[in-house]
C-alpha cells in the first residue's frame, strides 16, 4: 500500500507488524494503535491551537489598527510559546471555601470536549477518528459538555461573578441549542445521513448555495454556544469582572483560553463540513488524503475567521434581548426552515440537479425575504411605540 493513498492506514499495518514482531497479541496491538492515534491526533489539534493564539491576536489588531505579536520570533511567530511559559510559571491560586476535586476537573475537561469533537471530523475520505452514522446529535452532546465544565468551574470557585457566568451559559446552552438542532437536521435531510462523511460526499454542490439561512442559523447559534461576542455573557468583564474563570491563574486559565480558541475553530471546521463540502475543493481531495486534509483545515480557518470578524466588531448584547432574540426570532425561523426545505426535498426531483438547487436556493430567499419584512413591520412599530412614549414624557415634563 502506497504512504500517500492512505496514510492512516499504511502507519496502522506497519504497526501491526512490528508489533506482531514483539509477539504482542492482536487485542493489544490493536488497542496500542488507537491509543497512539488519539495522541498524535490530540497533539495535532495542540500544536494548532498555539497557532490559533498568533493568528487571533494578530486578527485583532488588524481590526483595531495595531501591530500585534511582532518582537518575539519572526512576525511574532514565538510570542504564544512565551506566553505559555509565562503561564506555567505563575502561582496556582486555589480560593478558600473551593472544592478542589471538581476546580482542577474543570479546565481540563473544558479543552477535552473540544478534543473529543475531533473524533468524528472527516479530514480526508481516509481519514477520520470514527466514521459515526449519528454524528450530528454527536456535536450537540459532545459540545454540551464544556458548558458543563463551566458550571464546575463557577460552582466550585466558591465565587457569586463566576456562578452568575455559569448562570448566563445555561441560559445560552438551552436556549441556542433548539435552533442549532434544527438546522443541523437541514443538512441531514439533505445528505440522508448523519454522518460527518455522508454528508461531505453528497455535497456536489455546497450546501452554502443551496439552503444559505441554514448556515446563517448555525454559524450564530455556535457562535452562542461558544460564548464569543456578542454572547459572551458568560465572561462580561464589565459586569461580572471576569465570569466563570475569575479564579483561575496560570495553566488552568490557559486552559480555559486553548479549549474557547481551539472550539471556535473547531466550529469553523463543522461549519466547512456541514455547508462548504468539507474536503471537497473543484476535484483537488482526489490528489491525495493530505490535501483534502489541507482544504479542510483552509475552509476552517475561513470559518474561524468569520468568527473572529464577528467578534471585533458587535457589542455585547443584554441578556434578555438574546433571549428574546432566540426564541422570538432564531428559533421560529429555524423550524420554518426546516419544513421548507423539507417540503421543498420531497418536492423537487433529485435527477435534475440544477431544477433542484435552483428551487432550493429560491425558498430560501423567498423565506428569507419575507422575515425581512416583518423584522421591518415590527422595527417601524416599536419606533413608533418609542417615540410615542418619549413624546408623552416631554407632554409631562412641561
Amino acid at each position: 500500500m502506497n504512504f500517500w493513498n492512505n496514510p492512516v492506514q499504511f502507519i496502522s499495518q506497519w504497526l501491526t507488524g512490528v508489533f506482531a514482531g514483539w509477539g504482542m497479541a492482536d487485542w493489544v496491538a490493536s488497542l496500542l494503535i488507537q491509543l497512539i492515534g488519539v495522541v498524535v491526533l490530540a497533539s495535532m489539534m495542540m500544536v494548532i491551537d498555539i497557532f490559533l493564539v498568533w493568528v487571533e491576536r494578530k486578527v485583532v489588531a488588524r481590526f483595531q489598527d495595531r501591530l500585534g505579536p511582532n518582537r518575539v520570533g519572526p512576525f511574532g511567530l514565538i510570542q504564544p510559546f512565551a506566553d505559555i511559559i509565562k503561564l506555567l510559571i505563575k502561582e496556582d491560586i486555589t480560593p478558600d471555601g473551593a472544592d478542589r476535586v471538581v476546580y482542577n476537573l474543570a479546565p481540563i475537561m473544558s479543552l477535552m470536549s473540544v478534543l473529543l469533537l475531533w473524533a468524528i471530523v472527516p479530514l480526508a475520505p481516509v481519514i477520520f477518528g470514527v466514521d459515526l452514522n449519528v454524528g450530528a446529535l454527536y456535536i450537540i452532546a459532545a459540545g454540551a459538555i464544556g458548558t458543563l465544565s463551566i458550571i464546575m468551574a463557577a460552582w466550585a470557585s466558591n465565587n457569586k461573578y463566576a456562578l452568575i457566568g455559569a448562570f448566563r451559559q445555561v441560559a445560552v446552552l438551552v436556549s441556542f441549542e433548539v435552533p442549532m438542532i434544527a438546522t443541523l437536521l437541514i443538512p441531514t435531510i439533505l445528505a440522508r445521513s448523519m454522518g460527518m462523511n455522508d454528508i461531505v460526499q453528497a455535497q456536489d454542490v455546497w450546501y452554502i448555495l443551496v439552503v444559505p439561512l441554514a448556515a446563517i442559523i448555525f454559524m450564530i447559534t455556535a457562535i452562542a454556544e461558544l460564548g464569543r461576542t456578542p454572547f459572551d455573557l458568560n465572561e462580561a468583564e464589565s459586569e461580572i469582572v471576569a465570569g466563570f474563570h475569575i479564579e483561575y491563574t496560570g495553566m488552568k486559565f490557559g486552559l480555559f483560553y486553548a479549549g474557547e480558541l481551539l472550539h471556535a475553530f473547531t466550529f469553523g471546521g463543522f461549519w466547512a463540513i456541514l455547508f462548504l463540502g468539507g474536503y471537497r475543493l473543484f476535484g483537488l481531495e482526489n490528489l491525495g488524503p493530505l490535501v483534502a486534509a489541507v482544504i479542510l483545515f483552509a475552509k476552517a480557518l475561513f470559518g474561524y475567521w468569520i468568527i473572529m470578524w464577528i467578534k471585533y466588531t458587535l457589542l455585547r448584547i443584554r441578556i434578555d434581548h438574546m433571549l428574546a432574540f432566540n426564541w422570538k426570532f432564531l428559533t421560529p425561523l429555524a423550524f420554518v426552515l426546516l419544513m421548507v426545505v423539507a417540503l421543498m426535498n420531497a418536492i423537487l426531483p433529485h435527477n435534475n440537479m440544477l431544477v433542484y438547487v435552483a428551487g432550493m436556493l429560491l425558498s430560501n430567499i423567498l423565506l428569507g425575504w419575507i422575515v425581512i419584512e416583518i423584522l421591518r413591520v415590527h422595527s417601524r412599530r416599536e419606533r413608533e411605540r418609542v417615540e410615542g412614549k418619549n413624546q408623552m414624557i416631554e407632554v409631562a415634563h412641561r
